[in-house]
């Protein structure tokens, strides 16, 4: 086990994108709470990087956990490599979808000193020691476009052997790939050994683009899986009931999305059964899945999933989904709950 789980055995750690001011801004005083009401309520996995805001997540998560004063073994925090940050005062407010950032402004580096520059710069941020995890971060095509084989380049012969160095020394625990593309995966787990990855938004209800391919690769290879972006942008979490306007991997949702997350909808009421709680509990059945990490912008976020890892959800609803091709026949489901025993 590379993340562990909330102190009272949930598979669930908190992701930090939109603790950088992701969509819309978090004031200090209200992301200090929610840091400290997650820490104790026994959070213990905790994930971040230098493009949430700038640097603004690794502050904050930095600062609430030095205030926590927890054991620096009881929790796994994660951060990333590829982007440097350099100081720049006429920066944007806006970045990409982060506002009120902090005055800096991105470079892509996926060279060896690129890494270790980012991996010391994320440390001073936070201002601890060591990282117990560290992603590769977005080095798919969409993000890099023609010169992505250039990037793959300097993954493999860069930035991979710098995190092989920097794990023999102790700064890091393990190290992977934090991506949103199955595909990409593949193409590095080809060509080298991956500790585990931060994949988003590839095994959920709606996209299970992972499972064919990637996800018995990971179980076969013993690289764990640390799954963020559970509820694809929003619509596993609100449902398309009611609402003009849905998201789905970033983006507005298209017509053949919004008809199939109305149907898993349609079923969920069916059995009584939330979609969040389906949402957040069908991909911790995959062996290679070790974790769900969620995006909390609130306590009352956090608290909401605590309690929809709990729901019990009967083994007739999944096979609803199935039968009404909602979901493939071999991906594996949650056990059914069993009566007179507590989720």
């Amino acid at each position: 086990m590379i993340f562990p789980p909330t102190t009272d055995g949930q598979a669930l750690g908190l992701g930090g994108a939109p603790l950088g001011n992701l969509f819309a801004t978090i004031p200090e005083p209200r992301a200090a709470a929610l840091l400290a009401h997650v820490i104790n309520d026994g959070c213990r996995t905790f994930d971040t990087a230098p493009h949430y805001g700038n640097g603004r997540s690794e502050h904050r998560i930095g600062e609430a956990l030095r205030t926590a004063r927890l054991a620096r073994d009881s929790f796994v925090l994660s951060s990333k490599s590829g982007r440097l940050l350099r100081a720049d005062a006429a920066t944007a407010r806006d970045q990409n979808a982060y506002v009120d950032v902090m005055p800096f402004s991105q470079t892509f580096d996926y060279s060896y000193e690129g890494t270790v520059r980012s991996i010391e710069d994320s440390l001073q941020r936070l201002g601890l020691a060591r990282l117990d995890v560290v992603y590769i971060h977005d080095i798919d095509v969409a993000t890099h476009g023609a010169q992505q084989p250039a990037v793959m380049h300097d993954v493999i012969h860069g930035a991979i052997p710098a995190l092989q160095r920097l794990k023999s020394e102790g700064v890091i625990g393990a190290y992977g790939l934090g991506v949103n593309d199955a595909q990409v995966c593949l193409d590095v787990l080809a060509q080298a050994e991956l500790d585990c990855l931060m994949l988003a938004g590839r095994y959920s209800l709606l996209d299970q683009s992972g499972l064919q391919a990637l996800l018995p690769l990971c179980a076969t290879r013993g690289t764990r899986i640390a799954l963020g972006g559970v509820f694809n942008s929003g619509i596993l979490a609100t449902g398309v009931r009611q609402r003009d306007t849905v998201h789905f991997n970033y983006a507005p949702a298209d017509a053949h999305i919004i008809h199939r997350a109305g149907a898993i909808e349609d079923t969920c009421e069916e059995f009584a059964v939330p979609l969040r709680a389906a949402a957040l509990q069908f991909p911790l059945a995959h062996v290679a899945v070790e974790i769900v990490m969620l995006g909390a912008r609130r306590q009352e976020e956090w608290d909401d999933a605590r309690r929809m890892l709990r729901h019990p959800i009967p083994d007739a609803f999944w096979q609803a989904l199935r039968a009404k091709g909602l979901l493939p026949a071999d991906a594996p489901v949650p056990p059914a709950p069993v009566a007179g025993v507590a989720p």
